[in-house]
Order: structure tokens, then sequence, then C-alpha cells
């Protein structure tokens, strides 16, 4: 038996965040810890304040996680019960649980060939009467946010944009969020602005919908003991909201300008026959919190030469949604479109390592190991 190589480029690396950001981190947990006030005090505002500044978008709300963000910015757009929403196939599976604990029914198309909602295929689709759409910047891309924003204009529809991913990225200048009066994003700790356990926050555009959401993930308070909403518990903690300002907004420009430098360098440097780039959308500025590519031959086979070459990959995203066992207890959910694109990605993706820690010879080494491969 052969021995197991040990994995010395891995997909993300937290250990060497942590050695970054320890001081850090820990000079917010003391501050907090003294503070006395662990749960939606002026850690969480300070943050919620800083994160809306740098987004550029008007208002944000920290809670527990993604897909509660997801719910909250449904909820406190005014999804009606049963009603239809348009969205993607291809993504984490949060996404269309946010919908359906929203009271909403998933309704899905394809994807374009930068693995983005098809908007070609969206536009009708809100032309026969669809009113809400939920597309996802997917892999850290910047979909095409002016046409959904003129989608929401025309069709008088309402746009909410899942950018868990894409924090940072630009479609033709234009920020992801932007085409939304309320969006949602993700802290989870592997995402481009992580925190040390899970996080959320929804940005929205005018105050009233951003004390929607506040009363939301605060059981549905308005005030300490009024509770006019049926909410949730879903409130981002001091602690991480601490350490996400102290720790790691300051340094997302710099990790987003690393990711964007190692994309660079597989771009230029891939050159597997068996290997596609996905084009990112046109207009894109895109933060790569993944960097997918396309294996025509043996996926499996392709990440088991990258794992006896040192070099972990993962696969995103290998079963589509509407192919999930939960969604069959969902009455209502439809396939409005053949999934052909999205069925490929699901079925060829691999995802390489983006992460900013990663050192010029680290990828130079999976450049290397990639081009390599004997398919």
């Amino acid at each position: 038996m052969m021995a197991r190589v040990p994995v010395t480029v891995p997909m993300n690396d937290l250990r060497a965040q942590w050695a970054e950001v320890r001081e850090d981190v820990l000079a917010a947990v003391e501050r907090v810890g003294a503070s006395g006030w662990l749960v939606l005090g002026r850690e969480v505002e300070r943050f919620e304040g800083e994160l809306a500044r740098r987004w550029g978008l008007p208002q944000c709300v920290g809670c527990g996680s993604g897909l509660d963000a997801i719910e909250i910015a449904l909820r406190s757009l005014g999804l009606p019960p049963g009603e239809a929403v348009l969205t993607t196939p291809l993504s984490a599976f949060a996404t269309t649980l946010g919908i359906v604990r929203a009271g909403g029914v998933p309704h899905f198309v394809d994807v374009d060939e930068s693995g983005q909602l098809d908007l070609d295929l969206v536009e009708p689709a809100l032309a026969s009467g669809i009113r809400f759409v939920l597309p996802v910047h997917l892999y850290g891309h910047a979909g095409d946010v002016p046409r959904l924003a003129e989608f929401g204009r025309r069709f008088g529809a309402t746009v909410m944009e899942d950018c868990a991913q894409a924090i940072g990225a630009r479609n033709n200048g234009m920020v992801v969020g932007a085409a939304s009066a309320a969006c949602a994003t993700s802290f989870y700790p592997t995402k481009n602005l992580g925190a040390m356990g899970e996080g959320g926050a929804v940005l929205a555009s005018t105050e009233r919908l951003a004390e929607a959401a506040r009363s939301l993930r605060d059981y549905g308070r308005k005030g300490r003991d009024a509770h006019e909403l049926l909410g949730l518990n879903s409130r981002l903690d001091e602690l991480h909201a601490a350490i996400l300002r102290d720790a790691q907004l300051p340094r997302l420009d710099a990790h987003l300008t690393r990711r964007r430098e190692v994309a660079a360098a597989y771009g230029r440097g891939l050159r597997h026959p068996a290997l596609t780039l996905p084009p990112a959308p046109a207009g894109s500025e895109s933060s790569w919190h993944l960097f997918p590519v396309l294996v025509s031959t043996d996926r499996e086979a392709f990440r088991s030469h990258l794992r006896g070459r040192g070099v972990e990959t993962g696969v995103h995203y290998p079963v589509l949604i509407p192919d999930q066992p939960a969604l069959l207890d969902v009455p209502g959910a439809k396939v409005l479109t053949p999934l052909r694109r999205a069925a490929e990605f699901a079925a060829r993706e691999v995802s390489l390592p983006v992460h900013p820690y990663l050192t010029d010879g680290d990828v130079e080494k999976i450049i290397d190991a990639c081009n390599a491969w004997q398919s």
C-alpha cells in the first residue's frame, strides 16, 4: 500500500490565518470580555456601520448565519407565503433553504457559461409573471448587477442577491447587492470575510428594511417586550463582530488582491487540454472565493493526481439543488428549463486553492501538477 501524501497546499489555510490575526483577535476577545456585554451591543453596531461603508450600501444588519440572512432579507422584502422565487440550481443548499424557510417556492432555471443564473432565461420567466428572483454571485464573480437592477425596474420584480461568496466584487462598477433593496451575505469561516464561527448579514437600502431585519433577527421584537413578528434567534454576537471588525475587515482588501493575483496566475499558467476554465461574467471584477475548473475526463482521477502531489481540491456543487431529497417535500417547487449547463458544472467542476495565504511557490506547484496530469 502506498503511503498517503500529506497535504502541503490546503484548500483553505485557517492555521496561517490564525498566525496573521492572532494578536488582533485576542485583543478583541479581551475588550469584549471586559465590557460585560456579549449580545447586540456597540461591537455589533460598529461592525455593521463599517461593513456598510466598506460595501457601499446604506444599511447592514448582522445575524447568526448566511442562511438566516437569506430568510430575513426575503421576509423583510415582503415575500408572500407560497410565492414563486426564481433561483439557481447550482449553489449551496442554503440558498434554496432560505427561500423555503421564508415561505417561498423555488423555481429553477439553468446557469450560463460562468455558472451564474442565466439572465436570458430569467427575463422570460419574469415576463410571465414571476415577481421574485434570487441570483447567487457564485465563485466570487459578480453577475450582471446592472441588468438585474433593470429587471427590477422593468418588471416590478424584487431582486434579492445572495452575495455570500462575493464581497468586494463589482460588475461594470456596481457592487454586488446594489440591484437589491436587501441582499444577504455570510461570514462562515472559509468566506472571503470569515468569522471564527457562524455569522451573516443583511445589507439593506433603506432604514425601514433594516429595522424589519433587526426585528426578525431578534424574535420579531419591537422594543423590549412587544413581539410583532414571528422572528428568529439570529443575532450576530459581540465577539464575532469585534473579531470581524478588528482582525478581518482591515485585511480584506489585501486578501482580495492576493486572490485576484492567484486567479490571474492560474489563467496564464493552466494549459492542460482536459481542463476548461469557465469565463468570468462580462464586466465582473471578481473576488475569487473559489477557482473552478471543468475536467473533461475523470474528475476523481484528476483530484487523486493532485492529492498525490500534496494539493487539496474541492467540488462545488456535485448535486444540483432540485435533485436534493429534501426538496421532494416542498410543494410547488419547479424546474422551468433544462439544466444542461448546471448539470455539466455538477459533473465536472473541481475547485483549486485560491486563498490569500498561497505563496508564489504554492501557485507554481499547483499549476505544474495540473499540467502534468496524465489524463
